[in-house]
């Protein structure tokens, strides 16, 4: 599916996205009485509707298919009237049929002309290359999280100024490690996550911490090859270990140490902090190289949608998407309940039928997963989103699918699973929780991260950065320092879908090179943002 805004449909207030569709977009508040046009017909308006909501342009039956981008996104519960606003009062989420064709359609992205793009970022050891270099402090448990977080406040801006060349120390802590059976889904989810953090290529130097009677063993995030590196933690041998899941680049610092076997809280920190004290003079001598954008593994993500997100910036990143698969990056989506309903419209995009399996037996467990929960598919879209203009689940997860471009779809990927260098257009399953997603993402090795968003959403990521995108004009007016491009001009009509994505691509490469988004600028009162949003998946119980 491929969404193409022409500039003059922006001007009279109604945008028409697909010829036969049932409803319209509004580009601006719209009031009862004006008479407006839209996919060759007059309409007037019945009553207020605000901006980004639905205009009906024809008279629906009660119990008909709506139709938005092509495709359905509910049904009507009432009679609607043309001119009337569409939306919870009178369409209802009804899942239907959709035909699930299992690859065979396939888009040619051609290498554009000219020399390839490249950017200056840190080649590890392992070949993967960083866009950034971080020493982190990885939490095996909760109870080390303050500790953690003690010893990353000694590292203070005016610190690190005597290391330009790292870009950070980062307290990755969160809310589990013990209390959990570790052979569980949940416990392998949290395992799989911790460990592509300890071996991400924008780590260079790793301090894991823990407790030191927890069920999660720092010595299991801490081995490269199933041989344990680092400082012994609670002085058992390491379980056995996927040496792929666990691979630390030869390069990387890690030392590791437990609170109760260092004296206590006071005496890890001194420890903590004498560690890292060690590895930042090795990795500030560290420098960027020039490499190919092929080395890219880009993040798709969105949160507070709105109903621009699918008609602006999403469509935008996907032809951004596109370019970087084009060149032979990886482009990951994911967020499997926000693609609940546009599934098809993927499964048909798979090179083997195999992948789109997948796709859909991850579909499958989501329904069983939300049921047992005593939820639905459609318990998404949130107030939030709803208030933007969006009803259903189906029109959110067209909307949100845009993101992937046109690109064929090369693998799917369980939540936090390594992803392949050069693999293409990809999907993860993940949550549609923001932070839980782009955790997944970046534990798979994502080095850049694009976010769209239409409420404002405040997000940023570390170690990954994390670039922003504006649906709309007006949020972005209101939280332009919370933004790096504005996606609303395409509807405004003064840039069109492929000017913003080009601009997308370009910050990227730039992001890449060690340009900050402005989500990684941010600092007040020594605190910034990218830290909190660390949360791995929680699945399962607690005991």
């Amino acid at each position: 599916m491929t969404i193409d805004v022409p500039r003059t449909l922006s001007q009279g207030g109604l945008l028409a996205l697909h010829h036969g569709d049932d409803v319209a977009v509004a580009t601006r508040d719209l009031q009862a009485g004006e008479v407006l046009s839209a996919d060759g017909q007059d309409v007037t308006i019945r009553g207020a509707v605000p901006r980004g909501h639905k205009v009906a342009l024809t008279d629906v039956a009660a119990g008909a298919d709506v139709h938005k981008y092509g495709q359905v996104i509910g049904r009507a519960t009432v009679p609607i009237r043309a001119g009337e606003h569409v939306h919870g009062h009178n369409l209802g989420f009804e899942e239907g049929h959709r035909d699930h064709e299992l690859g065979g359609s396939h888009t040619e992205l051609p290498v554009p002309d000219g020399p390839r793009p490249t950017f200056q970022g840190y080649r590890r050891a392992d070949g993967r290359v960083g866009t950034r270099s971080y020493v982190a402090i990885l939490t095996s448990v909760n109870c080390s999280a303050s500790t953690a977080k003690m010893i990353a406040a000694q590292f203070t801006p005016q610190v690190l100024a005597a290391y330009p060349n790292v870009d950070g120390v980062v307290a990755l802590t969160h809310q589990s490690g013990c209390g959990l059976v570790p052979s569980s889904e949940g416990g392998r989810l949290l395992l799989r996550t911790l460990r592509g953090y300890a071996a991400h290529p924008n780590v260079a130097g790793l301090l894991v911490l823990g407790l030191g009677c927890e069920m999660v063993l720092t010595e299991q995030l801490t081995t490269r090859e199933g041989v344990f590196v680092g400082m012994p933690g609670v002085g058992t041998p390491p379980p056995p270990v996927d040496p792929v899941l666990a691979d630390i680049p030869a390069d990387t610092l890690v030392e590791s140490l437990t609170i109760q076997e260092s004296g206590g809280v006071r005496a890890a920190v001194a420890a903590g902090v004498a560690a890292i004290q060690r590895m930042l003079p090795v990795v500030d001598e560290r420098r960027r190289t020039e490499c190919d954008v092929s080395e890219l593994v880009l993040a798709l993500n969105c949160g507070g949608s709105d109903g621009y997100s699918g008609i602006t910036a999403n469509p935008a990143l996907g032809w951004a998407s596109d370019r970087l698969v084009a060149y032979g990056a990886t482009s990951a989506l994911a967020e499997t309940p926000e693609v609940f309903g546009a599934e098809h419209l993927l499964t048909r995009r798979a090179t083997d039928p195999a992948v789109a399996e997948r796709l859909l037996d991850r579909i499958e467990w989501w329904k069983q997963y939300t049921a047992a929960g005593g939820g639905s598919m459609d318990n998404n879209p949130s107030p939030g989103n709803k208030a933007g203009g969006l009803t259903t689940i189906l029109e959110k997860s067209l909307g949100a699918v845009a993101k992937g471009g046109r690109a064929d779809l090369a693998a799917v990927y369980e939540y936090a699973e390594r992803m392949a260098p050069h693999e293409g257009f990809v999907f993860m399953d993940t949550p549609g929780y923001d932070p839980v997603s782009v955790t997944g993402l970046v534990a798979g090795g994502a080095n850049v991260v694009v976010f769209t968003t239409g409420r404002g959403s405040v997000f940023g990521c570390r170690p990954t950065p994390s670039i922003k995108v504006a649906t709309n004009t007006a949020m972005y007016s209101v939280m332009s320092e919370d933004m790096d491009v504005n996606a609303g001009r395409i509807v405004d009509g003064t840039a069109t879908l492929e000017q913003v994505g080009r601009e997308i691509f370009d910050l990227i490469l730039d992001v890449a090179s060690g340009r900050r988004p402005v989500s990684e600028e941010l600092q007040i009162a020594g605190l910034t943002i990218g830290t909190e949003e660390f949360i791995p998946w929680h699945v399962g119980a607690v005991t």
